[in-house]
């Protein structure tokens, strides 16, 4: 696959860049035996290195428009395969779909369920006559338009694609904000659609308005239906839950206007209302409303657009507030750069391959869209109650989009690595949705709006991992108070099968059930798999337990602690004649049969064989369980490697599938079995096989930056035993040197100066000076900095990490 321009940038300009880098902080100082323009000098672009277009095939689910860190605007493609109900892809791009029906205003990235979330307020410049209306081109044969990747630029902060239908549009975006630059082509028609129904889902209602005086294209759209096509019988996501205000602002007058409903099109009119409903194909087809507004022929149009999810008049206040009326897209976007630098900078590396760094440098952005700012530059937010709040004097800003179940086993604990204030208003924001709530922590917040995706309480684990990594700007003791609450008190939700099974609305379905069999029973109902809500509330209630004693609430800890060895009631020893496995279990007691290790009955995106090793606060005793740690070695061998030794990535459900999420944490579980070295090389395949540049150099869907997290701390030779704790597993670091800057905290940095393709063992590591053996950093390291020096080697070490006081602890 031909790379993008992003990445021929990257790596045209990397020679340059090791060659002219001033080295910054911790950079100045020489890495012994290696050269320092390769070895000392940090990165001092890394927006360069960053490819926008990788993950847009493959799965990944990612997107490449124009946004800030964290934005709450994104202008990015909406393509389209011939069905306007529908998109090419989730989250609106596909690479290999090179057809589009507009622009839109939000996304979120990664998302797994087709056709993801958000893309509202599609904007299309289109050149032809307006003929019929665009909600009745049901097959976008119309209203829609080619275009080649050679006229694609993806850039953090700015997209350019030039159409087929001659227009071009180039943007840069501000959180809440951006600016626009649309170029009609001489000879063709001028007119510019606002597809304001048309959001990727459906919308319940869409209103648009035109005022030529002022010229300004304004509306709204009501919509959410997350997941709303994966309904069961017992209910669906199919309901609104957001309203996006929009308004957008010209620098020439209209010469027509015009707007549409259903299958009406009316040209001279300046106001339209009119959803398309949450259904496909035929069911929803033709229906919706939107507005154009036309230009003279040739014309260059300059477009400011501002967005919020409170009111039309914040619309406004947004756009006012961070983009003024002479500001350019190229004074924008150079803004958007030094934004997007900043933040890139938190981990800083020098040397590695231009390949290396645009993998890393797009594993950090990725990681960093979500989640979302949602409230408007006034403080004010759309909160899960449906009303209108204010933040909490100390709150730096309410943030949406929690894929609970997927970001808790990385992309949280890197949050709170590299930006633990954003993390601490992230865990206040959930704290403040909960509220809304009547208590709830939903598993899948989308948005503000709850959507009950997924199993287990997520929650738990990524603020009780927050807390560890130092995290304290939020309401500690009400947000634990508030999930002990949810953890021991059963809820009414928790006997309601609605949207069962993909997303059932009890958080801990059943609790009273739960905690009386010590399992949660696969015939108890409410669940989508009762092995895998039994693992996920075993890691929960650890992570409780841990924040409690943390906290110093004894009796609380005392409580929750035997609750996290709930695993091992689900864990049958002699599921197959071979081995144990995680198994469904009924209320009776009997195991669910028959069983089969690549069954994923009793479980969730996943087989009982992934699942077995989903432990993280209890390998040792795992181990235990399989026969001791050379058997539960022996076990992961075959986990990583097909017979013929050859690596797995997905695709079987006995082994190891780098594309979902529950054992994306196994390749470093040979670290508590005396076996660190096979953590080390498998990181490392799993670092060169499952992830590249390009569209495709994604694993799966990227989940909200989950699986990009992965990779930056795979990169960096490290990664969480628990995520509820701070302490790291070691692997080995690809780059010579890292540094990882906390903001507002301390810096580790990472050193390994003959670091390469082929050094991929460990033969001595040194923390802040001193020789360690064990395999696994404690975790002041993360809390209070320090320095990390591995020397590497092409060959296993015979005793590294091996011995038993080296293994790492579970607390």
């Amino acid at each position: 696959m031909r790379r993008s321009r992003t990445v021929a940038r990257a790596i045209a300009l990397a020679a340059v860049v090791v060659a002219t880098s001033a080295p910054t902080g911790p950079a100045a100082a020489f890495a012994p035996g290696v050269a320092p323009s390769v070895a000392s000098h940090a990165v001092s672009d890394p927006a360069q290195y960053v490819d926008p277009l990788i993950g847009t095939a493959n799965g990944g689910n990612t997107y490449p428009g124009a946004v800030r860190p964290y934005g709450m605007l994104s202008w990015s493609p909406t393509s389209t395969a011939g069905d306007q109900t529908s998109t090419a892809a989730s989250n609106g791009y596909s690479y290999n779909t090179t057809r589009l029906r507009g622009f839109a205003l939000t996304h979120v990235n990664g998302a797994g369920c087709f056709p993801g979330a958000m893309g509202d307020v599609p904007i299309l410049p289109y050149t032809g006559a307006m003929t019929v209306s665009p909600s009745a081109d049901t097959t976008d044969s119309v209203y829609a338009s080619a275009f080649s990747h050679a006229d694609e630029r993806a850039v953090p902060g700015r997209y350019t694609l030039g159409l087929a239908n001659g227009a071009t549009t180039d943007f840069a975006a501000t959180t809440r904000a951006g600016v626009a630059d649309l170029t009609f082509p001489a000879g063709k028609e001028a007119n510019l659609l606002f597809r304001t129904s048309n959001s990727l889902n459906g919308s319940e209602s869409a209103e648009t308005t035109i005022d030529p005086q002022a010229r300004t294209v304004s509306g709204s759209v009501l919509t959410g239906a997350f997941c709303g096509r994966r309904g069961t019988g017992n209910g669906s996501n199919k309901r609104s839950y957001y309203r996006l205000h929009f308004t957008a602002q010209f620098d020439q007058a209209f010469t027509t206007t015009g707007t549409w409903v259903d299958d009406t099109l009316r040209p001279g009119t300046r106001a339209a209302t009119g959803g398309e409903g949450y259904e496909t194909g035929a069911a929803r087809a033709g229906r919706g409303s939107g507005g154009w507004v036309s230009f003279p022929s040739g014309a260059k149009v300059h477009m400011r657009v501002g967005i919020s999810y409170t009111s039309a008049d914040a619309a406004r206040a947004n756009l006012a507030a961070e983009v003024r009326p002479t500001d350019t897209v190229r004074r924008v976007a150079t803004d958007a750069e030094r934004d997007w630098n900043r933040h890139l900078r938190r981990i800083e590396v020098a040397g590695g391959r231009p390949e290396q760094r645009t993998k890393l440098y797009t594993a950090v952005y990725h990681s960093a869209l979500e989640p979302n700012v949602v409230n408007d530059v006034a403080g004010t937010y759309f909160g899960a109650d449906q009303q209108i709040h204010r933040l909490a004097r100390g709150q730096g800003a309410q943030y949406g989009n929690f894929s609970g179940w997927d970001q808790y086993r990385a992309h949280t604990q890197l949050l709170a690595l590299l930006e633990p204030k954003i993390a601490g208003d992230y865990a206040q924001s959930l704290l403040n949705n909960a509220k809304a709530h009547d208590g709830v922590w939903d598993r899948w917040v989308h948005l503000t709006g709850w959507t009950h995706v997924m199993t287990g309480d997520p929650s738990a684990p990524a603020l009780a991992g927050f807390y560890s990594l130092g995290v304290r700007n939020f309401a500690v003791e009400e947000a634990f108070d508030s999930l002990y609450r949810q953890a021991t008190v059963p809820h009414p939700d928790g006997l309601s099968s609605y949207g069962c099974p993909g997303q059932c609305a009890g958080i801990r379905p059943n609790l009273a059930l739960y905690l009386d069999k010590t399992y949660m029973p696969q015939d108890a109902g409410h669940i989508w798999g009762g092995a895998a809500e039994t693992l996920e509330d075993s890691v929960a209630d650890y992570a409780l337990a841990d924040w409690a004693g943390r906290l110093g609430r004894d009796a609380q800890q005392a409580a929750l602690r035997p609750r996290a060895g709930y695993w091992k009631n689900t864990f049958n020893p002699g599921a197959t004649p071979e081995a144990g496995y995680q198994q469904a279990r009924n209320a009776d007691g009997t195991w669910v049969a028959p069983f089969d290790p690549s069954s994923d009955v009793g479980f969730a995106q996943g087989s009982s064989a992934t699942y077995t090793w989903m432990v993280p606060q209890d390998v040792s005793g795992l181990a235990e369980a399989m026969g001791g740690p050379a058997k539960a070695a022996a076990r992961l061998d075959g986990f990583f490697r097909k017979p013929d030794g050859a690596w797995v990535t997905g695709g079987d459900p006995l082994r190891y599938d780098a594309t979902n999420e529950p054992g994306i944490h196994t390749p470093w579980l040979y670290n508590a079995l005396g076996q660190p070295a096979k953590t080390q090389e498998t990181v490392r395949a799993m670092e060169r096989i499952a992830y590249g540049t390009g569209a495709k150099g994604l694993p799966g869907n990227d989940d909200l930056g989950t699986m990009s997290a992965w990779y930056v701390f795979a990169a960096l030779g490290f990664y969480p035993q628990n995520p509820a704790r701070a302490e790291m597993l070691l692997s080995s670091p690809t780059f010579p040197k890292a540094w990882v800057h906390r903001d507002g905290g301390p810096t580790i940095t990472i050193v390994a100066p003959n670091a390469s393709a082929t050094n991929v063992f460990v033969d001595k590591v040194t923390l802040n000076g001193r020789e360690r053996t064990q395999s696994w950093l404690p975790e002041d390291v993360m809390n209070r900095g320090g320095e990390v020096r591995f020397d590497l080697r092409s060959t296993p070490d015979p005793t590294w990490g091996k011995a038993a006081k080296d293994l790492p602890i579970d607390h």
